[in-house]
């Protein structure tokens, strides 16, 4: 697979990101960064890499416009987060590299929950979700209306974010999973713990988007 950058256009202006994908991809996985964060954030870039190595392609992308960024408000606009992370979906789907590839999305802090209220709205479209240390009570109701394989991973001493994504993982009606890393902090930054991360979320992914190249995945066009 190869990687190159691209740049969604959106209202404000572009969103920068980075698409890895290539002929003999089996799907394709949307990141959605959290706040304070960017599509060049060394932890996702590296649970990226141990899923291109599974086959599936990546796009990680900025969900805010560069001068956006400086807003803290905006960081935590999970309207304005989710309504990127669609319209970058759309735009993804139309680009010859990824069309008809089924969907999965990797969320992080703020990123997963727009990516579980995508994921709610596009009604089984996505094929699987996975949150890494999401801040998923940010999601809302919404949760109740995923149908996707979700997979929550969050450090066993993240303490606050591991008690929210409990109670997310009650609220769920899908399949779903909560994996803890023991001794692991928000940003698992231990020894071992990002490298248990990217291997519990490519595992999930892969597992849950079998179909290959199939029309009937909904993928968005």
């Amino acid at each position: 697979m190869q990687s190159h950058p691209v740049e969604i256009p959106v209202d404000a202006g572009v969103l920068a990101g980075e698409l890895t994908a290539g002929p003999s991809a089996r799907g394709l996985i949307v990141f959605a960064h959290g706040s304070g964060s960017s599509s060049k954030s060394p932890r996702n870039q590296y649970v990226a890499k141990a899923i291109q190595q599974e086959g599936l392609a990546t796009l990680l992308f900025d969900l805010l416009t560069e001068a956006e960024q400086e807003s803290v408000s905006k960081r935590f606009d999970i309207k304005l987060l989710t309504d990127r992370l669609l319209h970058s979906l759309t735009w993804i789907g139309r680009r010859p590299e990824a069309a008809g590839l089924p969907i999965g999305l990797f969320g992080a802090s703020t990123g997963a929950a727009a990516a579980l209220r995508v994921a709610a709205t596009m009604d089984g479209l996505v094929q699987a979700v996975v949150s890494r240390g999401g801040r998923t009570d940010l999601a809302g109701d919404c949760v109740a209306e995923v149908v996707s394989p979700t997979l929550l991973i969050v450090g066993g001493k993240d303490y606050e974010v591991l008690e929210l994504n409990r109670r997310t993982l009650s609220a769920l009606r899908c399949e779903k999973r909560l994996a803890v890393l023991p001794g692991a902090t928000h940003l698992f930054e231990e020894p071992g713990a990002l490298k248990e991360v990217s291997s519990l979320a490519a595992l999930w992914l892969k597992s849950h988007l079998r179909r290959g190249r199939a029309e009937s995945t909904g993928a968005p066009v």
